[in-house]
């Protein structure tokens, strides 16, 4: 099929994807640029992976249109997977295979001869920090270092584009760290565009240039972390209460001081207008309401403030229950 013109190599035009009642993304417009690490952040539930399976051509859009690498991902698809890596979640790894062994297999599936396919293999388990363990079955392997395996099988055949799904659900801080800094080296190196879906907001703001954030298969905000964060506006004053005192009366002593924050039993936020030069005046109208506190933290605007301030809920705590509705209908046509 001929590649159809477009400048950026990911581009949606109200996608839409439904199962039964059920609209998991409902009217997604996005593009994404080249050579960038996009992040496509939300809670569990929110249409991320869905997304990401009909822009790899796993699942059929109910309606819309998205173009991969310039290729229609239902037109073109067999175009689209060839000009593209993918990492999911729930990628399957055979346990008795090793490392080297997988990566072997990936580069015959994509017709790479075998002595490039050693070579590329080595190389990318060496980018991937995997050499030492390259001979060793995968079912010997941390999570972290499953990951990383599943990052380099996505990368055998030179892809221009990069979809990474939740890459380091269910790591350790240290592996999710030393994932990211592989991602980074990878996109740096490469040049590859990154299409990033993650839940967690230090992930997003870590790596990506820019950011999407969708809930109940909608965008709600876009833009840089930085743009995004400066639309919150003042910081947050958050208050340790003792446990004895009362969180209402708390609050009401701060209400001339920034408009309220939802926050966790035990504590008041704040939108504290004027930032750290009001802390001394917060702490003021505490004492002279006879509330005691045992300590106050002033927090900058985060990517969980600018959800918080879309959608009226928090990132942060999502529910197990919410899991997104493919999950539960990924066999549907």
């Amino acid at each position: 099929m001929e590649r159809e013109p477009s400048d950026n190599p990911i581009v949606t035009e109200g996608l839409v994807r439904r199962f039964g009642a059920i609209e998991a993304v409902a009217g997604v417009d996005l593009s994404v640029g080249r050579g960038e690490i996009f992040g496509f952040l939300g809670p569990n539930g929110a249409g991320k992976s869905t997304m990401v399976r009909m822009l790899t051509t796993l699942l059929r859009p109910s309606a819309g249109r998205a173009l991969v690498g310039g290729h229609d991902v239902v037109r073109d698809a067999d175009a689209v997977r060839r000009s593209i890596g993918v990492a999911l979640q729930d990628a399957a790894i055979d346990p008795l295979m090793t490392g080297r062994e997988l990566l072997s297999l990936q580069a015959v599936l994509h017709g790479i001869d075998k002595t490039e396919g050693r070579r590329r293999g080595d190389e990318l388990l060496e980018t991937v920090g995997l050499t030492g363990a390259a001979g060793r079955r995968v079912g010997t392997y941390s999570g972290g270092m499953k990951r990383r395996l599943d990052l380099a099988l996505a990368l055998v055949h030179k892809p221009n584009i990069l979809f990474l799904d939740e890459p380091t659900t269910g790591l350790d801080p240290n592996s999710r760290i030393a994932l990211w800094d592989e991602v980074r080296v990878l996109n740096t190196h490469s040049g590859a565009t990154v299409f990033l879906t993650t839940q967690y907001m230090e992930e997003a703001d870590q790596l990506a240039g820019r950011i999407a954030i969708i809930d109940d298969g909608r965008i709600v905000a876009e833009g840089t972390p930085a743009e995004l964060k400066s639309r919150v506006g003042d910081p947050t004053l958050r208050v340790v209460l003792q446990s004895d005192q009362d969180a209402v009366s708390a609050e009401a002593a701060l209400l001339r001081l920034g408009e309220p924050v939802a926050d966790s039993p035990g504590h008041v936020s704040i939108r504290l207008a004027g930032g750290a030069s009001r802390v001394a005046a917060a702490a003021r109208a505490l004492e002279d309401a006879g509330i005691q506190i045992e300590g106050l933290e002033l927090r900058s605007p985060t990517l969980d403030d600018v959800f918080h301030i879309a959608t009226g809920r928090r990132l942060e705590g999502t529910a197990a229950e919410d899991a997104e509705p493919e999950e539960a209908e990924s066999s549907a046509p």
